[in-house]
Order: structure tokens, then sequence, then C-alpha cells
């Protein structure tokens, strides 16, 4: 279903029907599209557990024929003895949902489109103002120069209109350029258009970032639910990252060379003597690329 003067790239389901806001209250959408910097499956992993948290309805689909590399993300053949019965082709698409408490709550999920961003951005702002969307938040999660023994620092991204929500989280000092993911454009299009917006970034040990992080997903969810107001409980996340915590423990206790480093990056913290090159890439310490080996194979039960 699309409306005269509304985007072609997506199509709002049928179910769903017009006025398009009739159903959802000032809610908030979280865009956490795939593709892009996710350490430690931060930001997969807590829209994962949103999205189980209640039932969720298909309120609007993108034209990923229009949006998508097929062969760069190729669709999924299902084969029965040999039948191919059925393609899952990638989807991006908004869904609806609910928070502990009964608040409304829209995701934005799916690949990060290849092709189209400024056409798809528009599309979106033009939702959330069809949906009556009061805030925009992002997850994301890149590697730090942090240890995994203290809580996981959250960073803030946002456009100059929306400024004010800096405040609430923390933002990485000092002026950066790196590359940008759609998160970034969609930033800078719904800020133009006067909607709240805001990223919200896990830090995550960087030598760590290559398998999951549950504590990272935690704290982007907290993140979220103290910008917004809405209720999600992460004690599940909490218990999963405590066990991960001991495992990396474990680990690293059998290396002196690797307590080294991870007391090194304590000291750093704890001193808040600020944070050259935020991303991980040079932090004064040792890099700890000679251990994410070990870790990943001692996270997946490979190692003892």
């Amino acid at each position: 279903m699309t409306g005269a003067g509304y985007s072609p790239l997506y199509r709002i389901d049928p179910a769903w029907g017009e006025p398009l806001g009739r159903r959802v209250r000032q809610p908030v959408l979280v865009v956490a599209l795939e593709g892009w910097v996710d350490a430690g499956l931060g930001s997969s992993a807590a829209v994962a557990e949103l999205l189980s948290a209640s039932p969720t309805a298909v309120v609007a689909s993108f034209d990923t024929e229009a949006l998508i590399d097929q062969r760069a993300r190729r669709p999924v053949a299902r084969l029965v003895d040999g039948v191919t019965t059925e393609l899952t082709w990638p989807a991006i698409r908004v869904l609806a949902g609910k928070d502990r408490i009964g608040a409304d709550i829209l995701y934005l999920t799916g690949p990060e489109p290849d092709f189209r961003w400024p056409s798809f951005t528009d599309a979106v702002v033009e939702l959330t103002r069809r949906l009556g969307v009061r805030t925009v938040v992002g997850l994301g999660a890149f590697p730090a120069p942090t240890p995994h023994t203290r809580p996981v620092r959250l960073a803030s991204t946002v456009p100059p209109e929306s400024v004010d929500l800096v405040g609430r989280v923390g933002f990485v000092q000092g002026t950066i350029e790196v590359p940008a993911g759609v998160q970034a454009a969609l930033e800078v299009a719904l800020g133009k258009a006067g909607v709240p917006v805001i990223g919200l970034w896990a830090r995550v040990p960087h030598y760590v970032a290559a398998m999951p992080f549950p504590e990272a997903s935690a704290a982007l969810i907290e993140g979220l639910c103290a910008i917004t107001g809405i209720v999600f409980d992460t004690s599940a996340l909490r218990a999963a990252g405590e066990a991960s915590r001991r495992q990396v423990d474990e680990l690293i206790s059998g290396s002196s060379e690797h307590t080294e480093m991870v007391q090194r990056l304590e000291s750093s913290i704890d001193s808040e003597e600020g944070e050259p090159d935020p991303f991980g890439i040079e932090h004064g310490v040792p890099s700890g690329d000679e251990i994410a080996a070990e870790l990943e194979q001692f996270l997946r039960g490979e190692g003892t």
C-alpha cells in the first residue's frame, strides 16, 4: 500500500491501515541495520533481545530490489531432498512492538542498503513523520581501548539539531574522521527534519570485539531506556555478560603479558586521562592482536 505523494521505496503492510499513526502513540524508533560496525555483536544482540520482549507486527517493507545488491547479500535457498522449496530474500522493514509497560516502540531492521542512501533516508524521515515518532535512537558498537573488567561505556553521535541529547550519554572528544554508515546519513537527515535523533555506541574491548560481548548489548538497551524513558529488562544479558567476563578472566590470567595489557587499560580508564584514538588503533598499550585468536577460540569452547 502506497499513498499518493509518498516515497515508492516502501509499502505499508495492508494489515496496518491508514492513517498510519493510528495504532501507535508517540513511538520511539530504534535503528539497527546490519552490515556496519558492530563489535561484540553489541547492536544485533541488543535488537534481538528487544524484539523478543513482545510480539511484533510489520508496519512497512522497503523495496530491497532497489536498495540491495543481491550478489553481496544473497537470498537463502531452502533445499529439501534436492528441491528448492523456498527463497528468503533480504528484508528491510519497520516493525512495531511494545516495551514492558506497553509503550509503543518501532524497529528499523534488516541489512544496510547498498544503493540510494539519500532516497532511503528521505523515505525513513517520511515514515517517522507519518508514524508520529518522538525520538529516533540508533544502536552500534565499536572496538575501543577499554578493559573488559570495567563497565561498558557508551558514546553518542547526534546532528547539530539534537545536541541537547549528547549530555545524557557522553561522546568521543576531539575531531575525528571515519567512514560513515547509513545511520550517520539518517542522523543528518532526521536532524534537518526536526526529529530528535541520537546514535548510541557501546565501547567494546578491542581484544574481544570479534566475539559476542553481551555486556555491550545490555549497556545499549539501558542507554536506550535512559534516553527515551521506555522500559526493558537486561538481566539475562547481564548474566550472560558476567559468564563471558569470567571466561576472559580465566584466559588472561594465564599470561603475564595479557594481564599487563588489561592492567594498563584499567589505569588509563580509571585515571580519565582522555581518549587517544577511541577506535583502538593506537592507544599506547599493547594492541592485544596476539590474543584475539586465542580469546575467540576460548569463548567458542575450543580451548581449555
